[in-house]
């Protein structure tokens, strides 16, 4: 088995946790890209488990807060994070659930853009500062951050998996993994894909274009 330094000393970050406060902060991060960078005007964070208890002790409130405004692990800004964000404006609420059968180190991000668009995401801080991100905008998803990802929902119809990963061949992206689920058969389906390269805008719209594509989401590296 390999190991790396980073296993033993975890995450470069602004501490005190990898858990609450590292993993946190990735997981605001993913909610800043599923946002698509925009910033967030009003956001609501459902903490699960532990994560309600060590909001502000292990600084989780403020380590989520500065990554959906897009900073990273290590930027000393996260410590007056929340203040930042009062200071544009953003109205933040904290509110301890139930999200059943998940990790201890839970919550649920609801988000609301300047412009108007709004968004779901449910990730767990799994330790050492390793995220997973379980669900986006009520979509089964398995994402860790450390590759690009692309999470389309489609019908369930002969073909689709094989046009989506025609067209990324034809743009040079290569896959890394793939994961595929569906409701029923000929219902709907999700298909999601890490890949070594980003996704580029005009791969996304063309992915969006056949009718029998429902939602496509593209995730940039964020761990």
């Amino acid at each position: 088995m390999n190991i790396s330094i980073f296993d033993i000393l975890g995450p470069v970050m602004i501490g005190p946790s990898s858990s609450h406060t590292a993993g946190a902060q990735r997981i605001g991060k993913a909610m800043h890209m599923i946002c698509g960078g925009e910033e967030v005007a009003w956001v609501k964070f459902y903490l699960h488990g532990s994560f309600s208890h060590t909001l502000s002790g292990h600084g989780t409130d403020r380590a989520l807060v500065a990554g959906l405004m897009g900073m990273d692990a290590s930027d000393a800004r996260i410590k007056t994070s929340l203040e930042i964000a009062k200071e544009k404006g953003m109205e933040i609420e904290f509110e301890p659930a139930d999200l059943g059968d998940v990790h201890p180190n839970t919550v649920k991000v609801a988000a609301k853009t300047k412009s108007g668009r709004e968004y779901t995401m449910i990730g767990s801080s799994v330790g050492g500062g390793e995220v997973e991100i379980v669900e986006i905008d009520g979509i089964p998803a398995k994402v860790s951050g450390k590759f690009p990802a692309i999470i389309i929902t489609h019908e369930d119809r002969l073909g689709v998996i094989g046009r989506i990963t025609s067209t990324l061949a034809e743009n040079k992206i290569n896959i890394v993994t793939v994961r595929h689920s569906r409701e029923k058969k000929g219902g709907t389906a999700t298909t999601m894909i890490e890949t070594d390269q980003p996704i580029p805008q005009e791969v996304k719209e063309t992915l969006e274009g056949p009718e029998y594509i429902q939602h496509v989401v593209t995730i940039a590296k964020f761990a």
